[in-house]
């Protein structure tokens, strides 16, 4: 049977959906379409993000990772790197309204917010946003913004409890994947493991203090190196021991350190052919929180412009709270902190098993 465009894009009922609360475009203020049209398009490009990743997070949440796996994983996160940039391009569109054309109908919204987007929160979720990491929304605890109110259907709570429920995130799933990378050919499940994780960590250790300190003598071609400066390269040279060796974090918990070796190790040999796929999924990661992170801010932006420093429409503290979610969320922080410690291609320490990572016909 024969298929229109528009069947196939269900049009009909689509453009039926921009009616505000009366359902009827006529009843809407000049400036309310595009609200509603962007938000719409938000939830939307919300969808196909949650899609992409809850594939790439089962892909990783294997047992065992096929290699061949990587490429489609790759591609869904670079799908919704791309998702989140285009939905924060969004936002100059939203800006061709005037701050008064807002107010025309900014009373309509009354307690609602995009802080009660149950896609949005899932997609935190997804990522591994811990609950005892969020910024407290007013007085709101995140699963009260969803709650039912009297003659509202409680769909946005129901489906933000079943995301909460599941607690394998794309966190979990990648750094399970990751604690699990053969580092110099030693893979987690063989004897002395431990041991040669250790001693790459000793050897990656003393490279970076050299690269500090020789980074540190090029700024005294002349003379002695000011003592603010000093301080500063002894307190990354500090810090790269506490991330990787002496830190509460991971003193205690060897997984934890053997990932964040994993990541220097990938990133650091990105060279060797079997390096390649996980140091391109690692890279991915990073523009993927990136996206996110600068989705936030853009909205921040576009909100203060809007209505300045006043009260939000679902009772927060409106762009204070905005710009401390875009400052203080990072799910994947071991990432982020490992670029830190990385030192210059040839700089890091010479492997022992480095054909371990070549190419091998069958």
């Amino acid at each position: 049977m024969a298929t229109s465009y528009s069947e196939y894009l269900a049009l009909e009922r689509l453009l039926a959906l921009q009616g505000g609360l009366t359902g009827n475009e006529r009843d809407l203020a000049p400036a309310e379409l595009l609200f509603i049209v962007v938000h719409q398009i938000d939830e939307l490009w919300f969808k196909l993000a949650l899609h992409e990743l809850e594939r790439a997070r089962d892909i990783f949440a294997q047992k065992q990772v096929d290699e061949q796996a990587l490429a489609p994983a790759a591609a869904g996160m670079r799908r919704v790197v791309k998702t989140f940039e285009v939905a924060a391009a969004h936002f100059a569109l939203m800006e061709t309204m005037s701050p008064r054309d807002f107010l025309d109908f900014r009373t309509k919204l009354g307690s609602a917010s995009g802080f009660q987007s149950p896609q949005f929160r899932e997609v935190e979720m997804l990522f591994g946003l811990a609950d005892e990491d969020r910024v407290k929304f007013g007085e709101q605890e995140v699963m009260a913004a969803f709650a039912p109110k009297a003659g509202i259907a409680g769909w946005a709570e129901r489906k933000v409890v079943a995301r909460a429920a599941n607690r394998t995130t794309l966190k979990i799933a990648i750094e399970s994947w990751l604690a699990r990378t053969p580092i110099d050919g030693s893979t987690p499940d063989q004897p002395g493991d431990a041991s040669r994780v250790d001693a790459f960590l000793d050897a990656y250790l003393a490279c970076h203090r050299h690269e500090v300190n020789a980074a540190m003598k090029a700024q005294q071609p002349g003379g002695s190196i000011d003592p603010q400066v000093a301080a500063l390269y002894a307190a990354e040279m500090e810090q790269a021991e506490l991330f990787l060796r002496r830190g509460d974090d991971v003193k205690d918990d060897p997984r934890r350190r053997r990932l964040r070796a994993a990541a220097l190790f990938i990133e650091s040999y990105r060279e060797l052919p079997l390096l390649a796929w996980p140091r391109e999924i690692l890279d991915l990661v990073i523009q993927l929180e990136q996206a996110f992170l600068i989705f936030r801010q853009r909205h921040a932006r576009m909100v203060e412009r809007m209505i300045g420093r006043r009260v939000g429409t679902g009772g927060s503290d409106g762009v204070r709270y905005l710009d401390e979610t875009a400052l203080r969320y990072r799910i994947f922080g071991d990432l982020w902190c490992a670029r830190r410690l990385l030192v210059r291609q040839g700089g890091a320490p010479a492997l022992a098993n480095a054909a371990f990572y070549d190419f091998r016909s069958a």
